[in-house]
């Protein structure tokens, strides 16, 4: 390990760099690219052994926030960057090794905004801040870290309750933000009961459920479009049939046309995508993986096509929802509304992002899995997740071509939160479960792939991040199962994110050709759980 200073807006910053151990063996780097990382070899699982995290030795990363990073304005709930106000910040013995509430700090979304204010009115908040929505606990809350702040003011609070003052906020997994509504975008994962948030970005925010226009769903990512199109990607598991250790497909990817796209409040039409099958030129529905079969969803022919390489599909867009008919401004359940629609159900699809250069035209999004190394979908039937692509001509196209881009394997798989490092490559990490990390013996790494690359007959992506598990996360890793205990045991990959921080139009993910760490480009990540560090990664040059 290679240790040194940086100042970062004040507060000491940590650097760790490639871990040089290993588990699963380390590929080579890709020369023919303009990004030349080298591989590393994935940190491996012991039990009762923390491991650092390893990083391509072209790249370094240093801590932006942590868990600890107490609040400039707590509240009695909150008074902690990734932790809630209910306990010691690590196992107490003295108190049946109870600790607090771990809110596991998500999706990362860099801006550039000036004018933003924080809990001290005489204070420079500067105008560099990645946002979060945090998914655990027993309340979500909204939090803003300001980049170019001391430590005193490094992390604000935005918002524990919605708009009312009194509902609180639900766990919050994706964020984005809407250029034309000047809105942040948040998304809950909570099926049936999940939806959609936006939020003001200054201190005290604005909080909105706008579910009764976008739906009910376990929707986790989410994306602008140059239309003023949302796209959402939701993570809904599906059941296992009798005798399986698979999971049905039962997920969806939606689109919402706005009637205003400065207003989303305004209603318009929710879409979901629709893949026909090349066997039967019939929709691939829920209904026609028939989860009452015996072997569900999980092994039928049009399943193994849409998991395998070199097979093509058309796409269609059909409406699942539009306020214009349906004016009771209630929730509405999305997914059921896109199984009646005879949408195409995906294992867990999370998160998707425009590929730049393309106008919006090609659309890349993950697909999880079963996250389990003995499905017995994972040969052939999509059990490991991948990365597909879908393209149209243009955003607003009702009609596409979807293809599997990356099928994955026990060594990557669970892929989830994805983002483009520059026009040809796009990076996806791993949250393939402790169980999974248990199972091969190592935990999650985040992988660049080279989009013009044929992976049937290429080698692997590049393994530039290999995460380890810290002191926090080893220790509930052995405190897992025990009375009382209610955190997540190993550390995560999340919130992986490259942007300019452009709040305009023009800077919508995809828009523009990203130059990784030149010209304002900057990249980030968090290690959920364990002690909830938010890392910025920048090169070694």
């Amino acid at each position: 390990m290679t240790a040194r200073k940086r100042s970062v807006a004040g507060a000491a910053a940590l650097v760790v760099v490639a871990a040089g151990v290993g588990a699963l063996g380390a590929g080579s780097a890709n020369a023919n690219t303009k990004i030349d990382w080298t591989s590393v070899p994935a940190a491996p699982v012991a039990r009762g052994v923390a491991a650092p995290n390893g990083l391509s030795p072209q790249l370094r990363e240093f801590i932006a926030a942590q868990g600890s990073n107490r609040l400039e304005n707590p509240t009695d709930l909150v008074r902690y960057f990734g932790y809630l106000n209910d306990g010691t910040l690590v196992p107490d013995p003295a108190n049946g090794s109870a600790e607090a509430s771990k809110t596991e700090p998500d999706k990362n979304t860099y801006l550039r905004l000036g004018g933003l204010h924080g809990a001290d009115p005489h204070y420079n908040y500067g105008q560099e801040f990645v946002f979060q929505g945090h998914e655990g606990g027993k309340a979500g809350y909204i939090t803003r870290v300001n980049l170019d702040a001391d430590p005193a003011h490094r992390v604000t609070l935005l918002a524990t309750t919605l708009a009312d003052g009194t509902t609180p906020i639900p766990n919050i997994d994706g964020s984005t933000w809407d250029p034309w509504a000047k809105r942040l975008l948040l998304t809950s994962e909570n099926g049936n009961k999940g939806g959609v948030l936006q939020a003001t970005p200054d201190i005290d925010s604005t909080v909105e459920d706008i579910s009764d226009v976008l739906g009910r769903a376990g929707y986790e990512g989410i994306q602008n479009d140059s239309a003023g199109n949302l796209w959402l990607v939701e993570d809904s598991g599906g059941s296992s049939p009798t005798g399986s250790t698979a999971k049905n497909p039962n997920s969806f990817v939606y689109r919402f046309v706005p009637v205003d796209r400065t207003d989303l409040k305004k209603g318009g039409k929710l879409q979901a995508l629709q893949v026909t099958s090349n066997r039967t030129r019939t929709p691939i529905t829920f209904q026609a993986i028939d989860p009452t079969h015996p072997t569900g969803g999980i092994r039928t022919d049009d399943q193994k096509d849409i998991s395998s390489y070199g097979q093509v599909f058309d796409t269609r867009w059909v409406t699942i929802h539009d306020t214009a008919t349906d004016r009771s401004g209630q929730p509405f359940d999305a997914n059921a509304a896109a199984k009646a629609a005879q949408a195409t159900p995906f294992k867990r699809p999370e998160n998707g992002v425009f590929r730049p250069g393309t106008k919006f035209g090609q659309f890349f999004f993950t697909v999880t899995g079963d996250t389990n190394t003995t499905s017995d979908a994972n040969a052939g039937y999509g059990g490991w997740g991948g990365l597909y692509q879908l393209t149209q001509d243009n955003p607003a196209s009702d009609h596409g071509k979807l293809k599997m881009f990356y099928g994955g394997d026990q060594e990557h798989t669970g892929l989830d939160n994805i983002t483009f490092v520059d026009a040809d490559h796009v990076a996806a990490v791993e949250d393939a479960s402790a169980t999974v990390h248990n199972q091969r013996g190592a935990f999650d790494s985040a992988y660049l792939f080279d989009v013009r690359t044929d992976y049937r007959k290429a080698g692997d992506p590049v393994r530039f991040l290999a995460e380890g598990r810290d002191e926090d996360a080893t220790m509930d890793a052995l405190l897992i199962g025990s009375a009382g205990f209610h955190n997540d045991d190993d550390n995560e990959i999340t919130g992986i994110h490259v942007s300019n921080g452009d709040p305009s139009v023009n800077g919508i993910l995809g828009a523009q050709d990203p130059k990784p760490f030149k010209d304002g480009w900057r990249m980030f990540w968090t290690q959920q759980h364990g002690q909830n560090v938010l890392w910025e990664i920048t090169s070694t040059n």
